[in-house]
């Protein structure tokens, strides 16, 4: 009975500020400027379809681009030696520390027409580009931000993978191709699927990045909700409903994600 009373805090600031916010939400959601039940709220939503579209596919497209870059990069980190591990991981968390803003302004400076980027090419005589405003930095700034939350779920389940596995796939005539498709891809499993979530569930609904690199021209559903309760469209009933929509996509994409790891990692054992 004791050991339960010391969950108090935690549950009372669960409820208050995880389990409210979801229920206000929902109300708003349900209801109309006059508190009446409807469900056109959700009707609405249709005129906003292809910011639907745009949104999911810039996400699937940064996180596709974090797991192509960011395992590599984890698999290679967890074969060298552990001093150079510490080192190369903090040089990969160093970007973390600084302001998820400023990084994003960085990059204004770097990919804008008279950047650093199109200074370069100039200099060494290739024609610039005009990156600036469009998807493709969007997907750089998500790619850049979110990559250490790819790697670094991937690495740590790497790096725990028992090496006697590894040798005895070895003794058995494996070779490094094989190794790495039968034994350590599937082991690792677990972290991409992590690393997918973590990547993923930001993206699709940032909306800084889409805001100073797409020039707001390019809108996601954060600017969407965003201008529903901030903005001149003002609809809070309305940004319920996109957010309540949302979420309910984000969880039903986690959960497939974990159903299919958990038929994976069964796989691997058998």
């Amino acid at each position: 009975m004791k050991l339960r009373s010391l969950s108090i805090p935690y549950v009372g600031w669960m409820a208050l500020f995880v389990v409210a916010p979801v229920i206000i939400i929902l109300v708003y959601a349900l209801t109309n400027s006059a508190g009446a039940l409807t469900f056109g709220n959700f009707s609405k939503m249709g005129d906003y379809l292809s910011v639907f579209i745009r949104s999911f596919l810039l996400a699937a497209i940064s996180t596709v681009l974090c797991l192509a870059v960011g395992y590599p990069v984890a698999y290679i980190l967890s074969r060298e030696r552990p001093r150079i591990q510490r080192v190369l991981l903090m040089l990969i968390m160093l970007p973390m520390w600084m302001n998820f803003l400023l990084r994003t302004y960085a990059w204004m400076s770097i990919l804008e027409n008279t950047g650093l980027l199109n200074r370069f090419l100039a200099l060494i005589g290739l024609p610039t580009v005009n990156i600036i405003n469009t998807n493709g930095a969007v997907v750089i700034g998500m790619v850049y931000n979110f990559l250490p939350f790819m790697i670094l779920p991937v690495y740590s389940v790497i790096v725990k993978i028992d090496r006697s596995l590894i040798e005895a796939a070895q003794d058995l005539g494996a070779g490094s191709v094989s190794v790495f498709r039968k034994v350590i891809f599937p082991l690792s499993l677990p972290g991409i699927l992590s690393g997918i979530t973590m990547v993923f569930v930001p993206a699709v609904s940032t909306f800084v990045i889409s805001q100073l690199l797409g020039g707001g021209g390019n809108m996601l559903l954060g600017d969407l909700i965003e201008m529903q309760f901030l903005g001149s469209s003002y609809n809070p009933h309305l940004g319920s409903a996109i957010a309540l929509v949302m979420m309910i996509v984000v969880m039903i994409c986690m959960w497939l994600m974990n159903k299919f790891g958990a038929g994976e990692e069964q796989a691997v054992l058998l």
